[in-house]
C-alpha cells in the first residue's frame, strides 16, 4: 500500500487526485502524552517553510475535513487509527489538531460534538497506552507469568502495580508485572497479591474456599516468589508495591 512508505510523517501519494494528505506517522519511540489533548492529538508541521508541499497537505486536509489514516508508534509496530480528522489548523503554533472520527454504515465521519470527540480520543489513548506498556514490560519478564511462569504471549498481560489513574501510576516497567490473564484479573480483584519482598500472597477468602483443581492451583502459589527480570532496575519498585499490598490486605 502506498502510505506504507514511512520515510516522512506527513504522506501524500503522488497518484491521488486531491491535495490533502494520505496519512500521517508519528515514531514509535516518541513518548505517548507529549502532544495529547483532550480531544485528540497535536500534530507538528513538518519543519521549514510552512507553505511546502507536506504543510500544504496537512493543511488541506483540514479545509477539506476529509479522513485520513493516523499510523502511532505502539509498542513494537504502529497503531492506525482510522479515520482521522484535522479538526484545528494553529498556524502560529505550526501545529494542528488530529481527532479521532468513526465508521458509521462504511461512510467515515468527523464528530462535531466535543464530548464525542474527547470519549473517542480518550479511547484511543488508553488502547495506545495498554500496547505500549505491554511492550516494556513483557520482554523484561522474559514473555513469562510473574506468578505461574507460563509463557504463551497470547495469554499474558501487562498489568499496573499502581493504577494509570493514580499519580504514582506511571507507564513504566518498575510499575508493571507480566502476569497471564488469569492472575492478572486476580491481582486486579485483590484476590492474589504481591508483598514488597516480591512473596505470592493469596486472599484468605480464597485459602478458606474448596472450588475445584483450577482454585487448588491459585492456592499453590501462596508463599512462593515471583519471577522478577533479570535488570535490577527493570524489577518492581517495592514502594508501589508496598503501597498496593496494603489495598490487598485490607481487602
Amino acid at each position: 500500500m502506498p502510505f506504507l512508505n514511512w520515510q516522512k510523517g506527513i504522506y501524500r501519494w503522488r497518484n491521488q487526485r486531491g491535495p490533502a494528505a494520505l496519512s500521517l506517522f508519528t515514531s514509535r519511540n516518541s513518548p505517548y502524552d507529549d502532544s495529547t489533548t483532550e480531544e485528540g492529538f497535536w500534530y507538528a508541521y513538518r519543519a521549514g517553510d510552512i507553505d511546502q508541499a507536506d504543510n500544504r497537505a496537512l493543511r488541506s486536509a483540514y479545509l477539506l475535513n476529509v479522513p485520513l489514516i493516523y499510523f502511532v508508534g505502539s509498542g513494537n509496530g504502529y497503531q492506525a487509527i482510522y479515520p482521522a480528522y484535522v479538526r484545528e489548523d494553529d498556524a502560529h503554533a505550526r501545529r494542528v489538531l488530529v481527532t479521532v472520527g468513526a465508521m458509521r454504515q462504511r461512510e467515515a465521519v468527523s464528530f462535531d460534538d466535543a464530548i464525542q470527540r474527547r470519549y473517542a480520543a480518550r479511547e484511543v489513548r488508553v488502547r495506545l497506552h495498554q500496547s505500549r506498556f505491554r511492550a516494556v514490560v513483557l520482554p523484561a519478564y522474559a514473555n513469562s507469568c510473574a506468578i505461574c511462569r507460563l509463557k504463551e504471549p497470547r495469554l499474558l498481560d501487562a498489568a499496573h502495580i499502581v493504577a494509570d489513574s493514580e499519580a504514582a501510576g506511571t507507564p513504566e516497567v518498575q510499575n508493571g508485572l507480566s502476569l497471564c490473564t488469569i492472575h492478572h484479573r486476580a491481582y486486579d480483584e485483590d484476590l492474589v497479591g504481591v508483598d514488597p519482598d516480591y512473596n505470592v500472597r493469596v486472599s484468605r477468602q480464597l485459602l478458606d474456599e474448596e472450588d475445584g483443581p483450577m482454585l487448588a492451583l491459585l492456592k499453590g502459589f501462596h508463599g512462593q516468589r515471583i519471577v522478577v527480570p533479570r535488570s535490577a532496575t527493570k524489577r518492581p519498585d517495592p514502594e508501589r508495591l508496598a503501597a498496593r499490598f496494603e489495598r490487598f490486605a485490607s481487602a
